[in-house]
Order: structure tokens, then sequence, then C-alpha cells
């Protein structure tokens, strides 16, 4: 019986296809590992490049050091790029102990990736669509949601350039084949015959037994993917939908910190809630799992009174004056208790972990000292007289989180003024303005 298997022919055509976006990238950087699929991705770009307009082509390889035969590998890649005209970059890092060696290694290898590339340059990578079968199986396994099935995406973001997979449509039999008919040389990675970890076991034992029954599970499985890719980009676009009436503008907007009317969200079905949440939130923290989505339940059905907190991996939601506020970094450290000296008003004050401090117009006389609500104080105010700071912070309805970072001048031990609060000025709000930039909320998550 024939047995059709594919040719190595076709994919320079399908390679240029996949790449066309990216044609015009000041750099092509092609993430080496010296294995099957960087090898073939390496020599066909190598082949293009010499009847084809293509970006300058450089390889990079990362050295992990994870294990002995691995020191061979650099100059296996070095002779390789020889060979094929295309300069090379060996990059040695330091990969963290922790519970899962696999991630620490991916992490610390696309950091180096990342520092590799200028502006709106791109680093392509060999994966594959066994590959993608095979993420999709182990994301399926751990309970992903759609986002998680849609499997790896063609390209993303990576420091200042693009990451780009151009060989997701291609199975790992065509790119044997190519290498068989190129007479190519590659690396095989000893540890990748080591079931104990969790995705060779799905690609050495799963898979195969998988396609053994259905033959094309694996073609399938990425073509679920793709599927599950376009479902959810659907739902990034009803998201986006959702959330332009939710950030409003609001009387608070000073404080530049990501928030929603929390109205607009309650508005919507639950499952809309989760959905626009889950986009807004991807950006600023590492999201829950399912489990844990009962904490914006709370947060969201909390009484009038209440100002719930919900806590997530890198930050915390919060909920005052009918919105939601997204706090982090600086914005979760205590303030220096103690009164802090203005020596010289003429400039900008730093306020340990609370932003900057200045004044607008003309500078009050005196011995100038920066404090921060302790409770109990009074301000004396034109026309108004001697008043609870306390009442007047409630009455401007100033969200709880705040007051407590809320920067008072003092001077003498007595208040001057209230920072972004004109009206809360001794001397009248025409004299001068207590001018407060809040600390950033910028935990440069990628």
């Amino acid at each position: 019986m024939y047995l059709f298997r594919p040719s190595g022919h076709d994919l320079p055509a399908k390679l240029l296809q996949a790449l066309a976006p990216w044609r015009n990238a000041p750099a092509w950087h092609i993430g080496f590992s010296g294995g099957l699929d960087s090898t073939v991705l390496l020599h066909l770009l190598a082949e293009l490049a010499e009847r084809e307009n293509l970006p300058p082509l450089t390889a990079i390889h990362v050295h992990h050091g994870l294990q002995a035969v691995a020191d061979a590998w650099p100059l296996h890649c070095q002779q390789v790029c020889e060979a094929l005209g295309v300069s090379l970059q060996v990059i040695s890092v330091q990969v963290k102990s922790g519970a899962s060696l696999e991630q620490a290694a991916r992490e610390a290898r696309y950091t180096a990736f990342s520092e590799c590339l200028a502006e709106n340059e791109v680093l392509l990578t060999g994966q594959h669509q066994d590959d993608q079968a095979e993420t999709l199986l182990f994301r399926l396994l751990r309970g992903a949601g759609v986002l998680g099935l849609a499997g790896m995406s063609v390209s993303r973001s990576l420091g200042q350039g693009q990451l780009v997979r151009p060989l997701l449509s291609i199975s790992r039999e065509e790119l044997e084949t190519y290498a068989r008919e190129h007479h190519l040389l590659w690396v095989e990675d000893p540890s990748n015959e080591d079931s104990h970890y969790s995705r060779n076991y799905l690609r050495n034992q799963v898979l195969p037994a998988l396609r053994s029954r259905w033959p094309q599970a694996t073609a399938n499985m990425a073509r679920t993917a793709a599927h599950l890719n376009e479902a959810q980009q659907l739902l990034e676009e009803l998201a986006q939908v959702d959330l332009a009436s939710a950030e409003s503008s609001h009387a608070f907007d000073w404080l530049e910190l990501p928030s929603l009317a929390l109205p607009a969200l309650a508005g919507l079905s639950p499952s809309r809630q989760r959905n626009a949440l889950r986009h807004w939130l991807a950006p600023l923290t590492r999201l829950p799992d399912s489990d844990h989505w009962v904490g914006w339940e709370t947060l969201r059905d909390a009484g009038q009174g209440g100002h719930p907190v919900w806590r997530l991996a890198d930050g915390e939601l919060h909920r005052d004056q009918g919105r939601i506020w997204w706090l982090s970094d600086n914005w979760l450290k205590p303030v220096m208790p103690s009164a802090q000296p203005w020596a010289d008003a003429r400039h900008a004050l730093t306020l340990p972990d609370n932003g900057q401090l200045f004044i607008d117009g003309e500078l009050p006389s005196g011995v100038l000292e920066v404090r921060y609500r302790q409770g109990g104080e009074v301000l004396s105010l034109p026309d108004r007289g001697h008043r609870d700071l306390k009442r007047l912070l409630n009455e401007r309805e100033i969200p709880i989180f705040v007051r407590g970072r809320l920067p008072l001048l003092f001077r003498n031990g007595e208040i001057l003024a209230v920072a972004n609060l004109p009206a809360l000025n001794v001397c009248g709000h025409e004299s001068f303005i207590l001018r407060w930039v809040p600390p950033t909320n910028d935990q440069s998550l990628s």
C-alpha cells in the first residue's frame, strides 16, 4: 500500500507565506537550539535569503548549562551557521532553581531573547504543529479555559520586538523529510526522552498512542487550537466593548490608577463580567484560577458601606466610590509615619514610596513639614471655621485607600493644606496649591 509522505519542497513556499506580515522588519533573529526544528528553520531561511529580499538574518543560541552534553552544542551551532553564512550569537544564562525546571529554563531563555531584540525586530522560533497539539493536550489536562486552549499564538510581542512562530502549520514529519532530503545534522536533547517531565510523557507516550488510533490526531488538535484562538479573539473584542463604558472618567483621574465603574460591569451577565475582567487584568497580574473568582463575587456584591478587597497574585482590587481600583507596587507599601521636613519648598519633595509633592504658586513662609493622617486632625478654613479632617474627606468622597497616604502640609504643628484638594487650604486656594503626583502603579509585567 502506498503511503503519502509530505515533500520538503513545499516548505519554502509555506514559510514565505507565513512570514509575509514581517517581511519589512529591520532584522530577523532565529532562536537556534541546534535541534531538528530550529535547524530546518535556519536552513530554509538561509536558502530563501539567496533568492528573496529578506531582512538581515542572525541566529541566537541560548546555553542553559543544565547538562554536560549541552556544552558541545554551541560549537555545533557555530559550525552550522558558518556553513550557511549566518552569524551566531551565543548567550549563556543562569536557570533559577524552582518547582519546574522546564519553566525556569524557558523564562531564562526568553529573557535572553527579548534583550537581543531592537525595536520592531523579529525573533523566529521553530515550534511546529505537533508542538501545538502537545500544548493543547497539556493545557486541557490542566483545566485551561479558551485562552489556554487556543495554544501558542503565531506571534506576540517580546521586548521591543515580536516573537513569531512560522512553522505552526507544519508537522514534525514534514520537517524530518526536509532535513533528510538536505542531509542536515542536528543535536538531540537527551532530556526529551525523560518521561518524568509531563510534556515529554505526552510527546513520547500519549500522542503516539493517539496517532496509532487516529492518524490525523495531531493535525486535528492543532486545528482545534486554531478554532479556539479565533473564539478567544471574539471574546477579546467583546471585552473591549464591555470595558468601553466602564473605563469612564471620574473625579480622581489624578490618581492615575487603573479603575472601572462598577455599575457598568455589574449590569453584565456573570460570564461577561469575568471575560471583561480577565481582559482588563491580564497586563496587570497573573490571573486567578476558576476557584478563586469567588473573590470577585464578594467584591461585587458587598454592601454599600463596605470597602472589600480582592487580593490577587500581583496586587489588589479595591472597591470604593462606585468603582473598582487596581493597586500594586508602591501603593501596597506603608507610608513613613514620621514627619518629613521640607527644607526648600521651591523644589519637589520626594516622598518614600509615595510619589512627589510640589507647591504651585506663592510659597508659604515658615518651617514646613509633611505628615500623614493619624486621626483627630482639624483644619481652620476661611469662612468655615474649625473642621474635622475626617469629615471633610468624607464630604469629598475620597477613597479610603487614598486617605492614609494623602500628604498633609504642616507649619508649626498646624495643617496648612491637603494635597490635591485646593478647597482644604487654610490660606485660601488662591495663595498656593499643594500638588501631589502619586506613586507609580506599574510592576512591569510582560
